[in-house]
């Protein structure tokens, strides 16, 4: 059987289709040594448009790689709206080479959680519109011999057949496959036979056409999703009720007590460093709260080569392009390093939510994969804390006032602080919310009162300390 050239043609019209239409499309592509993918798998890049397709191939981890989460190379190759990604070998493949080769370097837990890691990327990126095709390529073990037997008698090609042999040997490779063709999965496996070449790449090109004609069908017959404002008429919050009179700290206090926590705060970063273990902190908050001070104050006396600040502002055309989670996936310190995050990716139900610019669909679901992304960061070894800095809005008022009349501090307040005030009791209530279900044991909320920022200070930098020891004491 020959190639047939309409199919050809035809997946050429589907991915142009798919791009003109911003969706991103990921086909993996998996199997075993000398099965047949590599060939497989170039017949498919030669097909697609080399515009917008890019060919990830999945190598074995280096040390860098270990010092970064699991999933953290498939965040950094996740491709923009339009774009599709031919993933040679993905998560599956890693994880296998991970659990047969014992690597545990940026793994804290059981491989179990890992799985669950793997399945909630995919789930995520589902629901947010990821078209996402998974190929099992695989034949007979005689024509994989068959295989193994010419590259042994082509000289240059010899040490790839050595390569193949080696790797049969040292990984359970098929079977782990198996395993997770056999699941009930949200995105099925589709297995090919490469015993003819024509006929696999016949039916590759057949099922991904398939597969795109449903989605293109379905993208066009699904209505706009309206912005719908479900805020409560007449909120009260039940978690930021402060007394803020007594959660102050006076001058000569604060100036005794802040360099001894600044002093543990950088022997933590050393302990961190030798021990591997990556801290994030996030820092969230009404305007003014703040954050940006008390970050500087944290990080006063740290060695600048372990850590990042990363002051997140409204997201550029290139982010937007990519799934929200993804400006801050590819942030995340590597083991041993510590990332301050000002702002951070609950802006997606926080002011993408208030301001209406995500749908309720988009930011209801946010909860969960906010949720799973960091669980899979605290499967990988991270510690992980967030810190809400409250204030009262008569407070906020002042500081306000303040920076419009000092000069120098002008640039911090723009006519946006102003409207956001305006919507002070609707960001109260997307913060409870986010709050009461973002709440985890391994990545809890730490509520600061701010009114006085002396205490914020002295108390983020406590609570910093005192999970880290608690952390080691563990370990």
């Amino acid at each position: 059987m020959e190639i047939d050239d309409e199919l050809e043609y035809q997946l050429g019209e589907m991915t142009r289709k798919t791009h003109e239409m911003d969706i991103p499309v990921m086909i993996i592509i998996e199997g075993p040594p000398a099965s047949g993918k590599s060939r497989l798998s170039n017949a498919l890049y030669m097909a697609l448009d080399s515009k917008y397709t890019d060919f990830v191939a999945t190598r074995p981890a280096r040390e860098i790689d270990l010092r970064y989460p699991f999933m953290q190379r498939f965040w950094n190759h996740l491709p923009k709206e339009g774009d599709i990604n031919i993933h040679f070998r993905s998560w599956y493949a890693q994880y296998i080479e991970y659990k047969e080769a014992g690597i545990t370097e940026n793994i804290a837990v059981d491989y179990k959680d890992i799985c669950n890691d793997m399945e909630n990327f995919e789930k995520m990126l589902h629901n947010n519109g990821y078209e996402i095709l998974k190929f099992y390529v695989n034949t007979s073990e005689e024509v994989r011999q068959r295989h193994l037997e010419k590259l042994k008698e082509n000289p240059i090609l010899k040490w790839k057949a050595e390569e193949f042999e080696e790797n049969l040997e040292l990984y359970n490779y098929e079977e782990e496959m198996q395993d997770f063709i056999g699941k009930d999965q949200l995105i099925p496996w589709t297995e090919i036979d490469f015993e003819h070449k024509n006929d696999a790449i016949n039916t590759l090109f057949s099922t991904i056409i398939e597969k795109l004609e449903k989605r293109i069908e379905k993208e066009d017959t699904t209505p706009v999703q309206r912005i719908v404002s479900d805020f409560t008429r007449y909120f009260e919050t039940e978690l930021f009720t402060f007394d803020f009179e007594e959660e102050s700290l006076k001058k000569p206090e604060y100036k005794e007590m802040l360099p001894d926590l600044q002093l543990r705060m950088r022997e933590i970063q050393f302990q961190l460093y030798r021990h591997k273990i990556p801290l994030v902190l996030v820092y969230e908050g009404m305007d003014a709260a703040g954050k940006g001070g008390n970050i500087k104050r944290t990080r006063e006396r740290l060695d600048p080569t372990g850590y990042t600040v990363n002051a997140v502002s409204a997201p550029t055309d290139m982010e937007l392009a990519h799934h929200y989670l993804w400006r801050f996936a590819t942030s995340i310190p590597r083991s041993g390093h510590i990332g301050f995050f000002d702002r951070s990716w609950y802006g997606r139900v926080l002011v993408e939510r208030v301001e209406g610019f995500a749908s309720q669909k988009e930011w209801s679901q946010a909860y969960e994969e906010i949720n799973d992304f960091e669980r899979s960061l605290y499967n990988s070894g991270a510690i992980i804390l967030k810190f809400f800095l409250s204030l009262d809005k008569d407070e906020q008022l002042k500081r306000f006032e303040k920076r419009e009349e000092n000069i120098e501090k002008q640039w911090k307040i723009t006519s946006e602080d102003w409207r956001n005030r305006e919507k002070w009791e609707q960001y109260l209530e997307a913060s409870e919310d986010m709050i009461k279900k973002t709440d985890t044991d391994y990545a809890p909320w730490h509520i600061i009162p701010g009114n006085d920022k002396r205490y914020a200070r002295i108390e983020v930098l406590k609570r910093i300390i005192s999970t880290y020891e608690k952390v080691l004491n563990n370990e």
